[in-house]
């Protein structure tokens, strides 16, 4: 495995996406903060203190579970776990940015797409990721990224964060399967 970010410039690249989105949306009015369970919510918690420590505002944060969403729902378990999405305030013409550890084939984001939409009607939908590794399957992109990282599609990008992986930050690269 190599390592492609350190503590320090996974930090250094959620203050920068916490800037980029404060810039791209003029402020902070009507933007709410949705991450994808477990890493996404995680940036998405930092994203919030960033903006918090930016601005001094807190910005509404919610935590989304795609699991029913899944296109492949099927293949990855017969008894699949389904955690509670807890947003807990109206998505309704708001601009959400949807936030989630690494953007891959682009499919995780569409699940999670079907389910903002059952919640309520965005004005609008921003994704931040920590990473793109490309090997699109779906015409997504991300309007924030933390670091474009070119891989092969046999290649694992794995993102460690300290609240969900009792570790220290990092991305690491290395063979395996898909991720």
């Amino acid at each position: 495995m190599s390592t492609i970010m350190d503590q320090e410039q996974v930090r250094r690249a959620v203050t920068r996406i916490a800037h980029e989105i404060l810039e791209r949306n003029k402020g902070v009015e009507d933007v709410c903060l949705v991450g994808i369970r477990t890493r996404g919510a995680v940036l998405a918690d930092r994203l919030r203190k960033a903006i918090h420590e930016i601005e001094g505002v807190e910005l509404p944060t919610g935590i989304l579970d795609i699991n029913l969403y899944r296109d492949d729902l099927t293949i990855i378990s017969k008894q699949p776990v389904i955690r509670e999405t807890l947003i807990d305030f109206d998505i309704t013409d708001k601009i959400v940015v949807l936030v989630d550890d690494v953007l891959y084939t682009g499919r995780t984001i569409r699940a999670a797409f079907d389910a903002l939409v059952d919640l309520g009607r965005p004005g609008c939908i921003q994704l931040a990721v920590l990473v793109d590794r490309g090997h699109r399957e779906l015409p997504i992109r991300a309007d924030f990224v933390g670091k474009n990282i070119p891989t092969a599609k046999e290649q694992v990008v794995k993102v460690c964060l300290s609240e969900s992986d009792n570790s220290i930050d990092s991305v690491t690269v290395g063979q395996g399967g898909a991720r």
